[in-house]
Order: structure tokens, then C-alpha cells, then sequence
């Protein structure tokens, strides 16, 4: 059985060898295919870590109640927001520094007209509650809202959640196209292997006259998809290397001055681990597709 493996395998490699314009070719497509996925996963990966920054940074504002003044009870109130599932991060601002947070927004003619009612401070104790996906907002507000000693909570309006929704489909976007992408990478492969089997048909019908059985026939052209695809996926590995070091190395890791993007380990290995194994995962797939195809219209 090992010996059979093996036997396979140099068949493939045979087979690449003696039809090399047609895996060149192929192995192009391949690039081609490859070298758009690697772009846009590079960009959705990007994406997805920016949009996921900028949902925990969205805020609840929870206005504690004038009469809730004893330190005791507002550290307890804060320990159960912080057990609260989806709950990132909880922070307890009095009043005083609600109100120098809002001087500090005003102008200074304004902020010093408004300094005289610090005596009278309209402002509440709060709490600034981050959730860890945007998502969890609603549910942790309602939560929240619910507890003794919470006069009211401020999310920021259906703005908030409007922006929630975009950043989500923003993902999902990406992840949609790199999978169209991927399709379209075993079309390529398929429809190549398919070209190839046709030209073969001969040596094809001899293994099946000789009683090979249609797994032994399969088996070269299995391991032929997945080093054409091997094979188209090293320009693409070496492009988004060069790349992205590049344009890390040039903006300094921040892009416009607020995106700020992945450090380059192990991101750059996790990409190119991916691409290799979208490149066998397709090679294999189209191969086999087109195979069987055949195999089963010459029964």
C-alpha cells in the first residue's frame, strides 16, 4: 500500500512533467486566482481586526442614581456589570470628572462660564461599559438598565447599532468574496484537468482495458491538481510577502493615520499558510471533480 502511494505520486509528477505547457498553464490560472484571494484576504483580515477595534470601542453610558453615593454599593454594582456576558471592560467615572471631561469640550470663554456651576455639578456618577462584539450591546443595556441604582442608560441612539450592522457586513463581505474566489479557483483547475483527461483518453481507456480499477486511474491526476495548484501558489505567497512588508514598512503600520494594520508575524505566516492550503484544497477538489466526471461518462 505505501509502495502503491509512492507509485502514485511519481506518477503525478511524471504526469506534470510530460504535459508541461498544459500544468503551466494551469499553474497560471492558478496564480492569477490565488493572487486576488491573497489580496483580499490580506484586506478582509485588515478589515475584520479594524471593525472589531472600532465595535469594543463603542461605549454605554450608565447614569447611577444621585442617591447611590456609598463606595461599597457602587463597587458591587460595578463587579456585577462586569460578570455580565459580553462585557469587556467597565470603568467608573464620578461626576467631577464627568464634568472637567465636559469643560474640556468647550471652548475656553464657554468652559469658563460654565466652571461657575461646579458647585451645583448637574452631572451623575457613571459607568463607560465596553462590549466585546457590537452585537452584545442591546442585551447588555437592557441588563444594565434593569439593576437598582441605574437611572437610565445611553447607547448612543440607532446610529449605534446602524454602524454595528455595517462593520458586520462589512466582514461578511469579505469573507463572501474570498469564497467566491475560491470557487472560482477550482473552475480553473477543473476545467484544466478536464482538458488533460480528454488528451489522455487513450492511456485512460488502456487502465481500465487492463482491469485498473477507477481509484487506481484517479489517483495521478489527483496528485497532479494538487502540484499545479502547489505550483501557482508560490507567486502569490511570495507577492503578499513582498507586499505587505512594503506597505507596513512604508506607512509605519498605520494607514491614513487610523487604520491601523496587523503586525506582519505571525500574520505573513498565517497568510501564506492559508494560500498554500486553499492551493492543495482546490487542486484536490477540481481534480477529483473532473475525474470522476469522466470516469463516470466512460463506464
Amino acid at each position: 500500500m505505501i509502495r502503491r502511494f509512492f507509485k502514485h505520486i511519481k506518477e503525478g509528477f511524471v504526469g506534470v512533467k510530460r504535459h508541461l505547457g498544459m500544468a503551466m498553464s494551469s499553474a497560471s490560472a492558478v496564480t492569477i486566482t490565488l493572487l486576488l484571494v491573497g489580496l483580499f484576504l490580506m484586506l478582509s483580515a485588515n478589515l475584520s481586526v479594524l471593525t472589531k477595534e472600532i465595535e469594543s470601542s463603542i461605549s454605554l453610558l450608565a447614569l447611577i442614581d444621585y442617591n447611590v453615593t456609598d463606595q461599597m454599593e457602587i463597587d458591587t454594582m460595578k463587579g456585577d456589570i462586569e460578570k455580565l456576558d459580553g462585557v469587556l471592560k467597565v470603568e467608573y467615572h464620578t461626576k467631577d470628572q464627568e464634568f472637567d471631561d465636559y469643560l474640556k469640550s468647550l471652548e475656553e470663554d464657554e468652559a469658563a462660564f460654565y466652571e461657575l456651576y461646579r458647585e451645583t455639578n448637574p452631572f451623575h456618577d457613571v459607568f463607560l461599559i465596553n462590549a466585546e462584539e457590537g452585537e452584545a450591546l442591546a442585551s447588555i443595556k437592557t441588563a444594565i438598565a434593569a439593576m437598582p441604582g441605574i437611572e437610565s442608560v445611553r447607547d448612543g441612539g440607532s446610529n449605534t447599532y446602524l454602524l454595528i450592522d455595517i462593520l458586520r457586513n462589512v466582514r461578511l463581505g469579505g469573507g463572501i468574496l474570498v469564497l467566491a474566489l475560491c470557487v472560482l479557483a477550482v473552475y480553473l483547475i477543473y476545467n484544466t484537468i478536464k482538458i488533460t483527461i480528454s488528451s489522455r483518453q487513450d492511456e485512460i481507456w488502456i487502465m481500465r482495458n487492463v482491469g485498473a480499477r477507477n481509484g487506481y486511474i484517479r489517483a495521478p491526476f489527483l496528485v497532479e491538481g494538487v502540484i499545479i495548484a502547489n505550483l501557482g501558489s508560490i507567486i502569490p505567497i511570495a507577492a503578499m510577502i513582498a507586499i505587505y512588508l512594503y506597505l507596513y514598512n512604508k506607512t509605519g503600520g498605520l494607514v491614513a493615520g487610523v487604520i491601523r494594520l496587523i503586525p506582519p508575524m505571525p500574520f505573513l505566516l498565517y497568510l501564506c499558510l492559508t494560500l498554500l492550503g486553499i492551493g492543495i484544497v482546490v487542486g484536490f477538489i477540481g481534480s477529483y471533480i473532473s475525474v470522476c466526471k469522466y470516469l463516470r461518462l466512460r463506464r
